[in-house]
């Protein structure tokens, strides 16, 4: 259904705007209009956006259906929580699919995509940080063979929050694996 391709420095200004977008879409109704205006400041301008694509550390993967940008996933490479076992472990940035594509497969779509991605680069493991208040991505994440190994501070804004941390082993992931 969806087009997945890697991002390109000409996508940055459509990437932040979907970005802030979804994020607000996520969280605007559980955290201050202050917090999240902060978070999206600092985080999804074009300026930024083109930062994250051109660095080589990070992959941006984008979801497309007839040319319309609809979702996005972003993976670090070479960064790891204390609590995440494991040579080489990935980090899921971030993964999001705009409201009205939710339930229409999106989401798993990237997902493979992004175990693919772990895996060409030699990653044992993909880990990631999730909002305790949030049980749509908690269940989300669990049904992609993602487990809770720890927690850490995320900031939002002036906020601080508590992020469970889920790792799932690459080779767990891919399908038909």
């Amino acid at each position: 259904m969806a087009v997945i391709r890697p991002a390109r420095l000409s996508d940055a200004a459509a990437l932040a705007a979907l970005a802030e977008r979804t994020f607000r879409e996520t969280f605007a109704a559980d955290n201050s209009e202050e917090n999240v205006n902060l978070h999206c400041a600092g985080k999804f301008s074009a300026e930024i956006q083109r930062g994250e694509i051109s660095d080589p550390q990070m992959s941006t993967l984008l979801a497309e259906v007839a040319g319309e940008l609809v979702g996005f996933a972003q993976l670090r490479w070479a960064h790891g929580a204390a609590c995440v076992k494991g040579d080489r472990p990935a980090e899921l940035n971030r993964i999001y699919v705009a409201n009205a594509w939710h339930g229409r497969g999106i989401a798993n779509e990237l997902m493979r995509a992004v175990y693919a991605a772990a895996a060409r680069a030699g990653c044992e493991c993909i880990w990631l940080g999730v909002w305790e208040r949030n049980p749509r991505a908690i269940a989300f994440y669990r049904k992609c063979g993602f487990s809770v190994v720890g927690d850490h501070v995320f900031m939002l804004g002036q906020d601080q929050q508590r992020d469970l941390i889920l790792a799932a082993q690459v080779d767990s992931l891919l399908p038909g694996a």
